[in-house]
């Protein structure tokens, strides 16, 4: 009888048709795979079994967050073998498909091997951390849920993960300084695009630990109020705020921004927030900007971009995200909301990707992460800690390999007289 990596292996490369372009370390001690590559640890049978049962990226995820899946050596390396092999192998034209496998008489001996080394075939329970998935509804109480599973980890988990800025978004890396260089120049970079003057009102959707609120109104003498649904957001940036002597110009709220009632606003802020909206609402959520600048009035819109398919009907949330990251969050392509904020009635003006700023940004937390991840485990869990690490370092590879983008929109409530109140040359904000 062959040893378990060796069994693995083969039965991989049956139902994928190509070669397995990883090395595979099974609970018995065993290897095979291809000396020098990247190394999947599979520490028991549970994790074949989490595969077995939900085949694809949701059965891997699960037996990654619940340990029983492991990688040695470089993530990024190790991910960027398994993403070749398992997410963009159709889109290449290699390998079998799944009626090629079930026809196969050798692919379908290979599954039977499967279930023979799986040992007894009952599905294990998901991990604790993973949310069951449901129809997007995008209500205000299934919004409020959603983020508080993703942003009430613990304000201390954040503050390890992200530095000092506390800005969970995009960084600008104009130069080789730090990620709290980048934070900062990022901030300074969408009050400029802003236009940001002293007296002005910004509202600040999605406000996070207030990073952008503080800036901006010690920066450039603007009163800000901030809205967030997290309670534990809300608590870390309001005592910010009291921190910088700024309790009489910003304003925190624990509130949705469809129940913001106070407009008229200058100008508008929404940075990394939009992603949680949903394609139902999205028109509504430009709607409702909208509504709130006055005449004049600019809205920076920063925002994650999927590209677009063939087929947008066709288009489904990623199962590891939706599941364990960002519950009911939705990606639109770059000109789906170009063309609803259009459809609000704004005028958009300029449009900067900063798809490569992200993948750095993401590799900058992952060293953060693992370079403290004792602390890291104790503070959020041993599977929410796994889920983080994974999902940042797979998205930095997304960014890199223009799978997907991030991107800011500066689009303006123009007024009947056709007035935009714009410099004719706009890149003059990063002068």
């Amino acid at each position: 009888m062959a040893d378990a990596a060796s069994r693995l292996v083969s039965v991989a490369e049956q139902l994928l048709g190509a070669p397995l372009p990883v090395r595979v370390r099974a609970w018995d001690g065993s290897q095979a795979g291809p000396p020098g590559a990247p190394v999947i640890v599979v520490r028991n049978r549970r994790a074949l079994r989490r595969m077995l049962f939900k085949p694809g990226e949701l059965g891997m995820a699960r037996a990654w967050v619940a340990g029983d899946l492991d990688i040695e050596g470089d993530l990024y390396t190790a991910l960027g073998a398994m993403a070749g092999l398992l997410w963009e192998h159709d889109d290449e034209g290699g390998g079998r498909s799944l009626a090629d496998t079930v026809r196969d008489p050798a692919a379908r001996a290979a599954v039977r091997d499967l279930i023979r080394l799986v040992g007894p075939p009952l599905p294990p329970a998901p991990p604790r951390e993973e949310v069951r998935r449901r129809r997007h509804l995008h209500t205000r109480r299934t919004d409020k849920r959603a983020i508080s599973h993703h942003y009430d980890v613990g304000n201390d988990f954040y503050s390890l993960v992200l530095g000092p800025s506390m800005v969970y978004s995009c960084a600008y890396w104009e130069d080789d300084g730090s990620l709290e260089t980048a934070q900062r120049d990022k901030l300074e970079l969408v009050c400029r695009k802003l236009g940001l003057k002293p007296g002005q009102r910004l509202l600040d959707v999605g406000c996070g630990w207030g990073s952008m609120a503080v800036h901006a109104a010690r920066e450039h003498g603007v009163s800000v109020v901030g809205v967030t649904l997290s309670q534990e957001q809300a608590a870390f940036a309001r005592k910010r705020v009291a921190d910088e002597g700024l309790t009489d110009r910003v304003e925190i709220r624990v509130q949705d921004y469809r129940d913001v009632r106070d407009g008229p606003y200058d100008a508008i802020s929404s940075i990394g927030m939009a992603e949680h909206v949903g394609a139902e609402r999205y028109l509504d959520y430009a709607r409702d900007l909208y509504g709130l600048l006055r005449p004049g009035g600019r809205l920076l819109n920063h925002q994650i971009a999927r590209r677009p398919q063939q087929d947008e009907t066709a288009y489904e949330v990623d199962a590891f995200i939706d599941s364990y990251v960002f519950p009911d969050g939705e990606l639109a392509p770059l000109g789906t909301t170009v063309t609803m904020l259009e459809r609000a009635g704004f005028e958009v003006r300029d449009v900067e990707s900063l798809r490569e700023h992200y993948a750095r940004t993401l590799r900058a937390w992952v060293t953060n992460l693992e370079g403290d991840w004792a602390r890291a485990t104790r503070l959020a869990g041993f599977g929410r800690a796994r889920v983080w690490r994974l999902y940042m370092a797979a998205s930095a590879l997304a960014f890199e390999r223009n799978q997907i983008g991030v991107n800011q929109v500066l689009a303006v409530r123009t007024p009947e007289t056709g007035t935009s109140g714009l410099p004719a040359r706009t890149r003059t904000w990063h002068a």
